[in-house]
C-alpha cells in the first residue's frame, strides 16, 4: 500500500516524526510504504523526514512503538468530501489538540507578554532620585567675609546641582561658619567633587563637610505617602522642599507596604 503524500506532507510541516518526538515503528510502517526517496521541491518536509528515517534502516526491528499511527498515511489520496468528513472526525475526537499546536499558541502569547512589558518598561519615564545636603563650610578665621565666602560657593555649577538657603552658625571665639542646604540628583552630582571645588577657594576656606543628607521622595512615593496621610490621619504634605525632607523620615515610620 502507498503512502498518502499529501497528507503526510502536511503533518510533517510541523512534526519531526509521524508519531511522538523518536523514530517508532509508525514512521517505518510509512517509510516503507514510499517506493522512493522523495523530491525535495515537492515535498521537502517528508524529503528532510525520509532522510532521517532512512538513517536507521538498521534499527528498524528494534525501534520502539506501533505501526498503528502510521496507517492515517497509507492509502490513495482523500477525495475532497472525504477530507471533510476526516476533518469533521478529528473535530470530534480531538478535543484539546495536538501538543505541537499547544506549546505554538502558549509561546506566541509569551512573546505578545514580553514585548508588551518591553514596551511600557521603555515608555515608563526614568525616575531621578534626589537628595536634600546640608553643607557646611568653615572659614579661616573671624576676619574671612563671609560675603564673599558664600557667593564663592555659589559660583559653583554642576549638572544636577540646586543651592538652596543659607545662614551664618558661629562656632565660637567670634568664628561663623556657613551652613547652606543643596538638592543634588544623586546620579550626576558627586559631593566629594564638590568639596574638592569649594575648597579651591583656598583664601575663605578652611574646611567643608556634609552634616546631613535625606532621599527626596520621588513623585510615585510622594502622591502615594499623600494619599495614605490623608486616610489615616486626615491631613496633607504640601509639596515644598522643606516638607518634603519631612515626608521622608515619616516614611522611615510607616509600613510603605499599605501604600
Amino acid at each position: 500500500m502507498s503512502a498518502n503524500l499529501a497528507k503526510l506532507e502536511a503533518h510533517l510541516a510541523t512534526r519531526s516524526y509521524v508519531e511522538g518526538y523518536t523514530p517508532s515503528q509508525a514512521d517505518v510502517a510509512v517509510f516503507k510504504a514510499i517506493s522512493a526517496a522523495p523530491g525535495a521541491s515537492a515535498n521537502p518536509h517528508i524529503s528532510r523526514w525520509y532522510n532521517h528515517i532512512k538513517s536507521y534502516s538498521s534499527e528498524f526491528d528494534s525501534l520502539s512503538g506501533s505501526s498503528k499511527a502510521g496507517e492515517a498515511f497509507l492509502g490513495a489520496e482523500a477525495t475532497p468530501a472525504a477530507e471533510k468528513k476526516e476533518d469533521d472526525d478529528d473535530d470530534e475526537v480531538d478535543l484539546f489538540g495536538s501538543d505541537d499546536e499547544e506549546d505554538a499558541e502558549a509561546e506566541r502569547i509569551k512573546a505578545e507578554r514580553v514585548a508588551a512589558y518591553n514596551a511600557k518598561k521603555a515608555n515608563k519615564p526614568k525616575t531621578v532620585a534626589k537628595s536634600v545636603v546640608t553643607f557646611e563650610v568653615k572659614p579661616w578665621d573671624d576676619e574671612t567675609d563671609m560675603v564673599k565666602l558664600e557667593e564663592a560657593v555659589r559660583s559653583i555649577e554642576m549638572p544636577g546641582l540646586v543651592w538652596g538657603s543659607s545662614k551664618l552658625v558661629a562656632i565660637g571665639y567670634g568664628i561663623r561658619k556657613l551652613q547652606i542646604t543643596l538638592v543634588v540628583e544623586d546620579e550626576l552630582v558627586s559631593l566629594d567633587d564638590l568639596q574638592d571645588k569649594v575648597a579651591e577657594f583656598e583664601d575663605y576656606v578652611q574646611s567643608s563637610d556634609v552634616t546631613a543628607m535625606q532621599r527626596l521622595l520621588c513623585d510615585e512615593l510622594f502622591v502615594r505617602l499623600q494619599r495614605t496621610l490623608v486616610l489615616m490621619y486626615g491631613f496633607q504634605i504640601p509639596p515644598t522642599l522643606d516638607a518634603l525632607k519631612g515626608a521622608s523620615v515619616i516614611t522611615s515610620s510607616l509600613n510603605l507596604g499599605m501604600l
